[in-house]
C-alpha cells in the first residue's frame, strides 16, 4: 500500500465541493492508496537527522460534514512516503519559499516531492510567462511609477496586480481616463518598495479566463472558462466568477503543448495554465485547481488522470 503526503492548508477549510486537493486525495484512496496531511510548519529539520513532519494519517469518510477521520498523528520522515504533494495555496512569501528549501532538502535524503521544490522557486506564478512572450499580452514588470504612468499611456487599457497574490486579489484595472491610476501604484508598489505587474487589458476576458490544466506535459481535453460576472473584471471564482468548461480549442492545445514540453521536464506535473484569448497571463504551479468543476461539467475524470501521471512518475522514480 503506498503512502502519499499531501502538504496543504488546514484541513478543516477545505471546501470539499470544489476542492482539487480533496478530490486527489478521494482518487489516491480510492485506488488503495493511505492518505496524510500536514501543514508547511510542521515540516522540520534537525542536524544529524532528516527532514520530518508531525503528520496526520487520514481516512475519508464520504461525508459531506465530517469529511475526513484522523487515524493517527505521529511524526514521520519525509522520505518514507511514497510521493509527497505540495499543495499549499499563495502566498508564495518567505515562509512558502523555506518550506521548499525543506522539502528539496528531503528530495536529497530520497522524497518524491511534487511539483518539485526547486520548479516551485524557479516559477513564480506571476513571472514565469516571461519565458513565453511569444503567449503573452504586452506586460511590465517594475517597481517604478513612472514606468507605469508610461505603460498606461502607451496602452490605454490597463490590469495591475501584485506580483504574490492569487484568486484575483488586488487585480485594479485603469482605463483611459487614468483614474485613480497614481493611489493604485502607490497600494500595490508601496512607494516603490514592491514590483508589480501591468499588462495591456485583454477584452476576451468576458469570454473567460480559460484555466488550462497541464498533466505531465500533456493538456486536459477541457478547460474551465472562468467568466466575470456583472461589472467585475476578475473572471476567478474567487472573485465571483462563473465557471463554465469548454473543449481545449486547437489554438489553446498549441499553447499548453508548448508550455508543458518545455516545464514539465523541470519537475513540474502539474501546471494551471490561464489563458484570455490567446494571451498567457499566469503559469499556476503551486496548487492549481479546478479539477471537480471540469469533471462534473464533462464527465472527463481529472483527478484519475493526475493519479495516472502520478504512479507513471512513481514508477519511473522505481517507487
Amino acid at each position: 500500500m503506498k503512502n502519499i503526503l499531501f502538504v496543504a492548508d488546514p484541513l478543516d477549510h477545505f471546501k470539499i465541493y470544489k476542492d482539487t486537493t480533496f478530490s486527489m486525495m478521494r482518487e489516491a484512496q480510492r485506488r488503495g492508496y493511505r492518505i496524510a496531511a500536514c501543514l508547511p510548519q510542521d515540516i522540520q529539520w534537525k542536524s544529524g537527522g532528516v527532514v520530518t513532519a508531525t503528520v496526520q494519517q487520514i481516512t475519508l469518510t464520504g461525508e459531506a460534514r465530517d469529511w475526513y477521520r484522523v487515524d493517527i498523528s505521529e511524526a514521520k520522515a519525509l522520505k518514507d512516503f511514497d510521493a509527497v504533494l505540495m499543495r499549499k495555496d499563495p502566498p508564495f512569501d518567505a515562509e512558502y519559499i523555506y518550506a521548499t528549501h525543506l522539502l528539496e532538502q528531503a528530495e536529497r535524503e530520497g522524497a518524491q516531492v511534487i511539483n518539485k521544490p526547486r520548479a516551485l522557486r524557479d516559477h513564480p506564478e506571476k513571472l514565469a510567462i516571461m519565458e513565453f512572450p511569444q503567449f503573452t499580452t504586452p506586460t511590465l514588470v517594475t517597481r517604478s511609477a513612472q514606468a507605469v504612468r508610461d505603460f498606461h499611456a502607451e496602452h490605454g487599457d490597463i490590469i495591475l496586480k501584485p506580483l504574490d497574490g492569487m484568486g484575483g486579489m488586488g487585480i485594479f484595472r485603469v482605463k483611459q481616463d487614468a483614474l485613480n491610476l497614481g493611489s493604485i501604484v502607490e497600494t500595490l508598489n508601496k512607494d516603490g518598495a514592491e514590483t508589480i505587474m501591468v499588462q495591456r487589458f485583454v477584452p476576451e476576458i468576458s469570454q473567460g479566463d480559460k484555466r488550462i490544466l497541464i498533466i505531465a506535459g500533456e493538456p486536459a481535453p477541457f478547460v474551465l472558462a472562468r467568466i466575470p460576472q456583472g461589472t467585475e473584471v476578475r473572471g476567478n471564482l474567487a472573485a465571483g466568477g462563473k465557471g463554465v468548461a469548454q473543449p481545449l480549442t486547437p489554438r489553446n492545445r498549441e499553447i499548453a503543448e508548448t508550455v508543458g514540453r518545455a516545464l514539465a521536464p523541470r519537475g513540474l506535473l502539474l501546471i494551471g495554465l490561464d489563458v484570455i484569448g490567446d494571451s498567457v497571463t499566469e503559469i499556476n504551479v503551486t496548487s492549481p485547481t479546478c479539477f471537480q468543476e471540469i469533471t462534473e461539467q464533462t464527465g472527463f475524470d481529472v483527478p484519475a488522470m493526475f493519479i495516472d501521471a502520478l504512479e507513471a512518475n512513481l514508477r519511473e522514480q522505481g517507487r
